[in-house]
């Protein structure tokens, strides 16, 4: 069986409350994460579930579409709802977080195509898991079920799956941006995160 065609979900719409102000509009080595996210799904057609402070911050560009959360304290799995119904159902979903800045457009590529005919792909380290994850149609639709809140592990842990496990070296999938420290182990010199303009 032939890999199902892939489309990505771009979840950005996290209240950031750890980092004090809006993460995904901060600057590391002059990209904010925002961008960082935007240009690793560049090559698929993309749905950005953003808050009404990133919104504004998505620029439009062929494929991508752009949608609010307006409940964003329901969870990530609330966002992951909101853009796999804007997704075509027989279509691999590329699940990227907005906050996992070194995630690029190879490791992208590299999950979505790892996924195959399996249900779920996703890298791993020492046994640990990182993202993007990938979930194929049937996976997809077992997301009505979830509880609400951040429970993406729930989907992709689920015994019934066929999974995909990549390993990986690098610390990409791995590294995530949460609190001001986390920034700042990004670059220890500090020079390159910078607030936008009106954050």
């Amino acid at each position: 069986m032939s890999a199902p065609l892939a489309a990505c979900a771009v979840l950005a719409a996290g209240a950031s409350a750890r980092m004090g102000g809006q993460k995904l509009l901060l600057a590391v080595d002059g990209r904010t994460l925002l961008d960082r996210a935007l240009a690793a799904t560049a090559g698929y057609p993309t749905v950005v579930v953003a808050s009404p402070a990133v919104r504004e911050a998505v620029p439009p560009a062929a494929g991508r579409r752009v949608v609010v959360n307006a409940e964003p304290d329901r969870g990530m799995t609330h966002s992951l709802r909101i853009a796999d119904a804007l997704v075509d159902p027989e279509s691999s979903l590329v699940v990227v977080l907005a906050d996992t800045p070194l995630v690029d457009a190879a490791l992208v590529a590299r999950m979505a195509g790892a996924l195959g005919d399996a249900d779920v792909a996703f890298p791993v380290r020492g046994g640990r898991p990182g993202h993007p994850v990938v979930f194929g149609p049937r996976a997809r639709r077992a997301l009505g079920a979830l509880p609400e809140g951040d429970t993406l592990r729930v989907l992709r842990d689920d015994p019934r799956w066929r999974r995909i496990e990549v390993q990986v070296d690098g610390p990409a999938p791995f590294t995530d941006v949460d609190t001001p420290a986390d920034l700042a182990a990004l670059d220890p010199a500090g020079g390159t995160q910078t607030p936008l303009s009106g954050v």
